[in-house]
């Protein structure tokens, strides 16, 4: 049972450090490129010339959603002994994300890049418009305001189910407080963003903080992994 722990702690632990790598290589891509504008028109030239960086954006991205997997599966092995609930809560909300961003987010931008690039070579107004024709079904998908609120605020509450339940067991306050303060924010932006315009601030720190937060679970998961996994006193 040890060794099971150490293996699922160890698993955990490199998807967590390699989430929080991820996410600083797939931010440093997006900054220079600055935000698409609105209609497939505009996304397809933003992407056509940044070909290269949203291939790999979506390639890491894709690699980040799923790393998310085992990552859950890890935090609910050392938290369920303090709060199973809460935890099954957690685990539902964070696969719920990976399934949608995997799904809808993804597979649309999958789309996107290499109409991009026919669109980009186009030889005649006829041939771009049918390209954008084609690009209105994806890039409405992706520029959903729905989509955006439920993926992300499935990731937001799953992470502050999370915090909230480290409170009580090995994490530390620190790491706990971090994931409750990012899963706080994320909610407000996500719900904020249907209301008021200009929330992109608070989902950009979200942002921050979900890769601090995963950067510090990943070392945490570490040092169980290897000094064995003491978990709630009813399991010592």
């Amino acid at each position: 049972m040890e060794t099971e722990s150490r293996v699922v702690c160890g698993a955990g632990s490199m998807a967590s450090l390699a989430i929080a790598l991820g996410y600083v290589i797939i931010i440093a891509l997006y900054v220079p490129m600055g935000a698409p504008g609105q209609g497939a028109a505009a996304r397809l030239t933003q992407i056509a010339a940044h070909q290269r960086a949203w291939w790999a954006i979506l390639a890491l991205s894709v690699i980040t959603d799923l790393l998310f997997l085992p990552l859950i599966w890890a935090l609910y092995q050392v938290l369920k002994p303090f709060q199973r609930p809460l935890m099954v809560v957690a685990t539902v909300s964070i696969s719920l994300f990976v399934i949608l961003d995997l799904t809808l987010t993804w597979t649309n931008y999958a789309a996107l890049i290499p109409l991009s690039d026919r669109f980009a070579h186009a030889g005649s107004e006829a041939h771009r418009a049918a390209i954008t024709a084609t690009a209105e079904y994806p890039t409405l998908i992706i520029e959903s305001s729905l989509l955006f609120f439920y993926n992300s605020l499935s990731l937001a509450l799953g992470i502050l189910v999370v915090g909230i339940v480290m409170r009580r067991g090995v994490f530390g306050q620190g790491i706990a407080w971090i994931g409750i303060t990012g899963g706080i924010l994320g909610i407000v932006s996500v719900v904020g963003s249907l209301f008021v315009a200009g929330s992109s601030a608070g989902i950009i720190l979200t942002s921050i903080l979900t890769t601090i937060w995963t950067f510090l679970v990943g070392l945490k998961l570490r040092k169980l992994a290897r000094c064995g996994l003491a978990l709630a006193p009813s399991e010592r």
